[in-house]
């Protein structure tokens, strides 16, 4: 059986095949949901018709729906038209597939999953293991405990898991410098940063050279390229200057610090996550498309000094660990259709 699984966010599209052939797209779906239907069309370009589509979704979250009950409609009726005639199934919190008219019906069980269906596939690389995933994106970080391979999340809605500190709403690119910090050190005095999405995350390891520069990816705060040059103008901005303002040096000297602070932020979560455990895990998973942070946060950290680090990205393609949460699904789908065919034969 040849399934094709999709991740669907507000920011970014991700698809997957069971075989392990996988891209990703920017879609802005807060601004054009009524495109949702020909960007799916599109991002499926450069797969073969599937017999199954598996579909996991945190765009439900996005603003141009009243409700989630809304956006879990939207998503999937805009799936259902972009492949018709193709069964439809969706990932859903209580570790289940549910066929799109029961989602529908219990919308906040399919809404936001996708970490739930990520951890449940990584899990099984520690079936007797406490272990950890932390998957680190362009927008959120997700802390998953593992227990036997499973997780034991104390949360499974989108607030549960903020409350709990296993969502962090931060990542390694689309979130604004002013999200992780209200003032900076510059001058040798505390300056407030602009409450304005004039520079984000990327530009901060862009400048630091952490990621390498991408000139044709303008998908960045101003729409210029995502070079390093760039990068230093738009954070110059964050203090409202220009670059004739603001040395190179000042603003490498405040990428730096805003990074350490957003270290700061995801590792005060985890030590709430860490606090609940049993027992320190004995692995940490990492994933993500900003996974180097992850890795940097797993390594310094001290309850996880003893852990063996696993980067998913070191095992699977690059494609499949950017888009790592629609492989998931796509495995997940393949291997429980299968199984239920064999158990009614």
């Amino acid at each position: 059986m040849y399934v094709i699984g999709l991740d669907i966010g507000g920011a970014n599209l991700k698809a997957a095949d069971s075989d392990g052939a996988a891209r990703s797209m920017s879609f802005e779906l807060w601004k054009t949901p009524e495109l949702l239907q020909s960007a799916l069309q599109e991002l499926l370009t450069s797969f073969q018709r599937p017999d199954l589509v598996a579909v996991t979704m945190t765009g439900e979250l996005a603003d141009c729906f009243s409700t989630k009950a809304d956006g879990v409609d939207h998503i999937l009726t805009a799936v259902e038209q972009a492949v018709p005639g193709v069964p439809v199934l969706v990932w859903q919190t209580g570790a289940e597939f549910l066929p799109t008219e029961i989602a529908r019906e219990f919308p906040l069980l399919a809404a936001a999953a996708n970490w739930h269906a990520l951890a449940t596939w990584l899990g099984r690389m520690i079936p007797d293991q406490h272990g950890l995933l932390i998957d680190i994106g362009s927008t959120t970080t997700d802390l998953i405990p593992l227990k036997n391979g499973l997780p034991v999340s104390e949360g499974l809605t989108d607030v549960e898991r903020l409350l709990s500190g296993e969502l962090v709403y931060t990542g390694g690119r689309r979130t604004p410098l002013a999200m992780l910090e209200k003032r900076v050190p510059l001058r040798g005095q505390d300056c407030p940063l602009a409450a304005e999405s004039f520079a984000t995350t990327a530009d901060l390891y862009l400048l630091l050279e952490e990621v390498p520069e991408s000139p044709e990816d303008v998908d960045t705060a101003d729409g210029r390229p995502a070079t390093r040059a760039n990068a230093f103008a738009r954070i110059a901005r964050s203090v409202c200057c220009d670059i004739n303002e603001l040395s190179e040096t000042e603003a490498i000297e405040m990428a730096g610090w805003l990074v350490a602070r957003q270290q700061a932020q995801i590792t005060e979560a985890l030590n709430q996550v860490l606090s609940r455990m049993d027992e320190h895990p004995q692995t940490v998973l990492i994933s993500g498309s900003s996974v180097f942070l992850a890795e940097k946060i797993a390594r310094s950290h001290p309850q996880l000094a003893q852990a063996m680090i696993t980067n998913v990205a070191e095992i699977f393609d690059r494609s499949i660990s950017d888009a790592a949460c629609a492989f998931a699904v796509a495995r997940l789908a393949a291997e429980r259709v299968q199984i239920s065919r064999g158990d009614n034969g």
